[in-house]
């Protein structure tokens, strides 16, 4: 370094595209924040209706149904999951075709499907022994949970069958040595190991499987959505009972997204953390 270079001054590089993009985006945020704090929005009766029992209600079987729907998902999904990757050609076979069909096809279709299966099978039971009317059988509730549930089993089977496939071969290998049964081998060895790679993905279902029993408002399922949906059609306070509804998901989400990263942390234990650029 010479005498000249030594006497010069260093000057931070400046971004100005990043301060640029930084300013717009303030700027939106500034004009959402804005447009919401003049609009028409009635902000009083946000806060009344946040709490009242049919919005509570609503918000109840909201949760109900996505814990239900996503231990049916997830039930399904470990089973086509090991079917899938079974030597037998039947049941794999069975499992691509379930996973295939029940991805291709919409979940609000599934819905009204489930919903109208009576217009299918009058019926359900055994010949001889016993019948049900589906009409009776397949209410709101049952048809929600089984187009949620069994669509849910379809992605998360997926989901499972690649955690499976990222434990190295040679723990397969070395447990069946050992003279573990194929169950014991999954419960043992796999699945513990699988976990770290299943978790973070199922905890993305389920915050998705939340959001998405709003779809179930179509078949008269009453989760916060249709709760909020018949208030407004009473009082016409349509954009405050959506910013209700908004209100409560966005709170529900926040609390499972803080409860995935605790069980993330836990199937991580032990696991190097990447290196932070």
């Amino acid at each position: 370094m010479t005498a000249e270079t030594e006497n010069l001054i260093i000057v931070p590089r400046r971004h100005v595209g990043r301060i640029i993009g930084a300013a717009a985006v303030c700027i939106a945020l500034a004009a959402i924040v804005r447009a919401f704090a003049v609009g028409q929005i009635e902000w009083d009766y946000v806060a009344e209706f946040l709490t009242v029992p049919a919005i509570l209600t609503g918000l109840v079987n909201t949760i109900v149904m996505a814990i239900l729907a996503m231990v049916l998902g997830i039930t399904l999904g470990v089973v086509f999951a090991v079917m899938r990757l079974s030597a037998n050609p039947v049941l794999s076979n069975t499992a691509i075709g379930y996973i295939w069909f029940f991805r291709a096809v919409p979940a609000l279709l599934q819905l009204l499907l489930w919903f109208n299966l009576a217009l299918v099978f009058p019926t359900l039971g055994i010949p001889g022994l016993f019948a049900f009317k589906t009409v009776d059988v397949m209410t709101p509730f049952v048809a929600a949970l089984l187009g949620l549930g069994i669509q849910q089993g379809a992605f998360t089977a997926e989901v499972v069958r690649a955690g499976l496939l990222s434990v190295d071969n040679g723990q397969y290998e070395a447990a069946q040595t050992l003279g573990m049964t194929r169950l014991q081998l999954l419960r043992r060895i796999i699945m513990p190991q699988a976990m770290r790679v299943i978790v973070p993905p199922i905890g993305n279902e389920f915050i998705g499987m939340v959001k998405l029993t709003s779809l179930a408002s179509v078949i008269q399922f009453a989760e916060i959505l249709h709760s909020a949906q018949n208030i407004y059609y009473a009082n016409s306070r349509v954009i405050e009972l959506l910013i209700v509804a908004a209100i409560w998901y966005l709170v529900v989400v926040t609390v499972l997204s803080l409860i995935q990263g605790r069980i993330e942390a836990y199937y991580a234990r032990g696991v190097a953390a990447p290196a932070q650029r």
